[in-house]
């Protein structure tokens, strides 16, 4: 997309990062500490959104947590369903909904998500960046403690920053930790010796550092280099995409403010030049050059300019959540046919991951008559057969499964024990005879319904052929 800036014909600006300087060195970003109702509406979700992420791994659904992802037994737990390995291809479509739902997304409504749910962003900007302005004071000061020699004060404050920075790190990765083998067995592993996991106490260490790493040091080089969501918005996004935009139509030219001047009789526009969108930016870009590869909608530049207009008597919104197409032609934006179809697109995908839920049921069996058997007829007038069946129990609690002829008269007698007992997550076998009186049946091959229940609830019908004699 071309964007329009202070000069239209000057696109130089896109061939450097804002982070680096000409010598392709690290520029440093001091952001000025944002204000307004949108940073305050950030500030409630972003609270909102760790409270729910240092949650979840203590909040059980019929024993099992809300999340959960096992790589190394393979189990994964979403909302307290359990997904074991056989699974995997209905957690695989539930990601790849999610995929087509976050481009869709992306492509009408920009990128909201970096700028007010990624987890980079709510750590950096309300967790860790908060951190120093409390201790290093706001971005001149900052700027003046990392110039300043290193002295008491230098020591102090970088010395109190990174111990916080650290325990935040250690506590994150203990966090993640959880999510990945559980609360339960992360307590117990806390209160066991170091030397009986030793592998998880290095990978805590290891993990806490990493993390210490990026919010002490990489910070916004994750969104420039390492995330590739970022890196595809350009894919993503065209002129009709909602960003956070500047309105050269109304801004340009910019120049300084002067007090009860008439800046329409002036040809000015109502930028004032004050800088202020710059100062506040995480990423240390100039938001009136346009949407760009930094630029992760956090909405400060629209705080500290909306404050800014309000000073000077000026409509707010000169910056504000617009499509390119809209300011170019100085009109309100619409929520155009393409985007209702794309809204309607992503309504059917959330109906489509909860109905795929619903597909999944607690338990799943297989019943084939054994192979290589006949039938065999009893003294009693009974015509036998043998099956075996397989059974995987999905659900997050032990069964005991009972086996019922649903569409026939008809017994069955298992092969050992009366039940067959199913641990939760595992997969077990077992063999059993079906018998039918020889008078109820009418041809050589009849089609038969068992039902598989437990504690008198159906969970699982299979249907399967029944072998007799020809009358």
């Amino acid at each position: 997309m071309v964007e329009q800036g202070m000069n239209k014909d000057d696109d130089s600006f896109r061939d450097i990062i804002s982070t680096v300087d000409e010598d392709g060195r690290r520029k440093w970003v001091f952001p000025k500490k944002p204000k307004g109702k949108l940073t305050n509406y950030r500030t409630y979700l972003s609270y909102f959104l760790l409270a729910i992420l240092f949650l979840n791994p203590w909040i059980k659904i019929d024993g099992e947590p809300m999340l959960m992802f096992n790589i190394l037994t393979r189990k994964f737990v979403l909302f307290g369903q359990v997904f074991w390995p056989q699974d995997f291809y209905l957690f695989a479509l539930i990601m790849i909904t999610l995929v087509v739902f976050i481009v869709l997304f992306t492509t009408i409504y920009g990128r909201i998500f970096c700028g007010w749910i990624c987890p980079q962003t709510i750590f950096m900007e309300h967790v860790f960046r908060k951190i120093e302005y409390l201790i290093d004071g706001d971005y001149k000061h900052q700027i003046q403690l990392n110039n300043q020699p290193w002295n008491l004060e230098k020591i102090t404050k970088r010395g109190a920053k990174y111990s916080l920075y650290y325990l935040i790190s250690l506590l994150i990765s203990h966090t993640f930790l959880a999510y990945i083998i559980g609360a339960d067995e992360l307590i117990r592993i806390q209160k066991s010796p170091v030397q009986e996991h030793l592998v998880g106490f290095i990978s805590i260490i290891i993990f806490s550092w990493v993390f210490f790493f990026v919010f002490a040091w990489f910070r916004e080089q994750v969104c420039l280099i390492v995330c590739p969501y970022g890196r595809l918005q350009g894919v993503m996004l065209d002129r009709n995409s909602l960003v956070v935009a500047y309105d050269y139509i109304r801004g340009e030219g910019r120049a300084k403010y002067k007090k009860n001047e008439d800046r329409k009789k002036e040809n000015k526009g109502d930028c004032i030049d004050c800088n202020q969108c710059v100062d506040v930016c995480p990423t240390g870009i100039d938001i009136r050059h346009g949407t760009q590869l930094e630029c992760i909608n956090c909405t400060a530049c629209m705080d500290a300019c909306d404050f800014m207009m309000e000073k000077t008597n000026q409509p707010k919104g000169l910056i504000r959540i617009d499509s390119e197409n809209a300011i170019a032609e100085n009109k309100p934006n619409k929520f155009s046919t393409r985007s209702k179809a794309y809204t309607a697109v992503l309504l059917l995908l959330v109906v489509l991951i909860v109905y795929l839920f619903t597909l999944r049921g607690s338990m799943e069996a297989t019943i084939l008559r054994t192979p290589g058997t006949l039938f065999q007829e009893q003294e009693n007038g009974m015509i036998s057969n043998l099956y075996n069946v397989k059974a995987v129990n999905k659900s997050n609690k032990d069964l005991k499964l009972t086996f019922e002829v649903m569409n026939f008269e008809g017994t069955i007698k298992m092969v050992g024990s009366d039940t067959l007992y199913l641990p939760k997550g595992e997969s077990s076998q077992q063999a059993f005879f079906v018998h039918i009186s020889k008078d109820k049946l009418f041809t050589r091959s009849t089609k038969i319904k068992i039902g598989i229940f437990s504690d008198g609830v159906l969970l699982h019908e299979n249907k399967t052929t029944f072998s007799g004699p020809e009358e």
